[in-house]
């Protein structure tokens, strides 16, 4: 008896995939399915660029700031990218750096905020391309969470993008092979 409960602890995702095919014999398939689908959720992914492994997925829905803050690599000052969640993209809605340096706006419509300079950029994004620099110190703040991408990811390129997916593949995503 423990050595059945400790199989099925094992393989409790596989038991319930077969005896949802099972079902789906007796004619009840597409109510099972239905139920381990269940209700689609937005979820913020971020994945290797080369090999796709997820190191975090993380539920988001409109209107979560998503926001990248790091240390400029040149002017040794602080970045900081705001997003918002809208749909599966990514809207730019806040910029703020501390020294005008390479690669930031030198143009754009920046004001002055209490020693910080401040764009309000427009535009959105499908998703974000981020190599993490040990330096530069990456930090992904998703909502109250804050994640230090270069532990994370051992500074390796990352891709970050909203998709949709069930709650049950949500669980069961990085468990099954």
């Amino acid at each position: 008896m423990v050595r059945t409960g400790a199989v099925l602890g094992a393989c409790g995702v596989l038991v319930i995939v077969v005896a949802a095919g099972a079902l789906g014999a007796a004619g009840v398939g597409s109510a099972v399915s239905g139920a381990l689908d269940g209700p689609a959720e937005r979820t913020l992914v971020v994945a290797d660029v080369e090999t796709g492994e997820r190191y975090l997925s993380t539920p988001v829905e409109n209107g979560t700031t998503v926001a990248l803050e790091y240390t400029h690599s040149v002017e040794k000052s602080r970045v900081y990218d705001e997003y918002t969640v809208r749909g599966d993209r990514l809207e730019m809605t806040r910029m703020e750096f501390e020294s005008y340096g390479w690669g930031l706006p030198a143009d754009a419509n920046v004001t002055l905020e209490n020693g910080t300079f401040v764009y309000d950029p427009d535009g959105n994004v499908s998703e974000l391309t981020v190599k993490p620099g040990r330096v530069a110190g990456h930090r992904l703040h998703v909502g109250d969470r804050t994640y230090d991408l270069v532990n994370r990811t051992d500074a390796r390129s990352v891709r970050i993008h909203v998709t949709n997916r069930s709650t049950i593949a949500a669980t069961f995503e990085d468990v099954l092979p």
